[in-house]
């Protein structure tokens, strides 16, 4: 059984982390994911957990930290300069093959910003953000319902791999309110923890969790272990979305928010006569990539559209190898895209398209 409930973005996280057995919060406000810690505060209690509001974002990451070496499922959330202030943590995390999950509810930047929607975190995320060779798993919503279950989700795939998972989302998305189909009961696998650090409880020796290495072949022989870990989430655990791909010959590849829009864009354009679809990566690492060779080799172009000056942009080219041609628009510092913006856009590309030179640069467009 389910029950429809309406709820916002923000409160999506909060409920579908703590229906996977979420009980540790550590975090510290930032606008637009405020009423994460809000939600937090009032719903962990009553869950028997732990809600905490950390003196800063530095001190939340380090709580995170202790919490899940002693095996606890923990989570914090933040926002983009906040996120920035936990790299250190992180990589400590990853480094100590922890599980945990982060909430990153972006911002327009760089700087201090604005509190509007952005997607120019990507590039943190996804390449690392922090000091050494360390990944992180990635998921995108696109809507509350997804805020709900990749959440669950994500504490899955970080108990899973030992390593720490991230929620990619941007301010419309954090912000905006839909009815989501919650289940009485959400199915979650909460596995094991032998390793962790929570007493001696009768072992003959007790867990050390630590990310000190100082002899470089340990140290090498600990990267190559975290390698074959993010090689096996990349065999594994791809997630996408393809919308009228089929007989397309454009297909846009956008994800969260810019998804949402790119839809009614394709949807416009189809009424026009244009063979449009959408590809929306919903992990974000690991990227979709063979889905989107395999597209490039049946003749597919690409429109990437982002609320960034071309992040996902380069995975996407990357995927493709120089097998077709890749364009590019982006908007900026918290402006979201409109459908029409992005129609025009399909306009020119699709005029030029049977027709372009493939030999010639692609072409990106960030409006002024």
């Amino acid at each position: 059984m389910s029950k429809k409930v309406l709820m916002k973005g923000n409160e999506a996280f909060v409920r579908g982390a703590i229906a996977a057995g979420c009980r540790a919060f550590f975090g510290y406000p930032i606008t637009p994911q405020n009423e994460v810690p809000e939600y937090m505060s009032y719903l962990m209690p009553e869950a028997g957990g732990v809600f905490l509001q950390a003196e800063s974002e530095v001190a939340s990451i380090n709580m995170v930290y202790g919490a899940a070496a002693a095996g606890v499922r923990v989570m914090t959330s933040s926002s983009s300069p906040g996120i920035s202030l936990m790299q250190e943590g992180i990589s400590y995390i990853a480094a100590c093959e922890l599980p945990c999950v982060i909430v990153n509810v972006q911002r327009g930047g760089p700087g201090l910003g604005n509190i509007a929607a952005s997607q120019s975190d990507y590039f943190q995320t996804v390449k690392g953000g922090g000091h050494g060779d360390y990944k992180l798993i990635t998921l995108a919503p696109w809507s509350v319902s997804e805020c709900y279950f990749l959440t669950a989700l994500a504490f899955d795939l970080a108990d899973k791999y030992r390593n720490p998972a991230v929620i990619l989302a941007d301010a419309v998305v954090g912000q905006m309110i839909e009815p989501v189909e919650v289940p009485d009961k959400i199915e979650t696998h909460i596995p094991p923890k032998p390793w962790a650090a929570a007493g001696r409880h009768g072992r003959a020796h007790k867990n050390v969790v630590n990310s000190l290495w100082i002899d470089p072949p340990v140290l090498e022989e600990l990267n190559k272990r975290l390698q074959a870990t993010y090689a096996r989430i990349a065999e594994n655990e791809v997630r996408f979305q393809e919308i009228m791909i089929e007989d397309a010959d454009l297909v846009l590849v956008a994800y969260g928010a810019t998804a949402r829009i790119c839809r009614t864009a394709a949807e416009l354009a189809r009424a026009e006569g244009m063979k449009v679809g959408l590809f929306r990566p919903i992990s974000l690492f690991p990227f979709p990539i063979e889905q989107i060779r395999q597209l490039a080799l049946g003749g597919r172009r690409f429109l990437v559209v982002e609320m960034s000056h071309g992040q996902m942009l380069e995975d996407v080219r990357l995927a493709v190898e120089g097998t077709s041609k890749v364009d590019f628009y982006g908007r900026s510092g918290g402006v979201v895209p409109t459908p029409n913006e992005i129609l025009e856009q399909i306009r020119l590309k699709y005029s030029y398209g049977e027709t372009a030179d493939m030999n010639k640069p692609n072409r990106s467009v960030v409006p002024e």
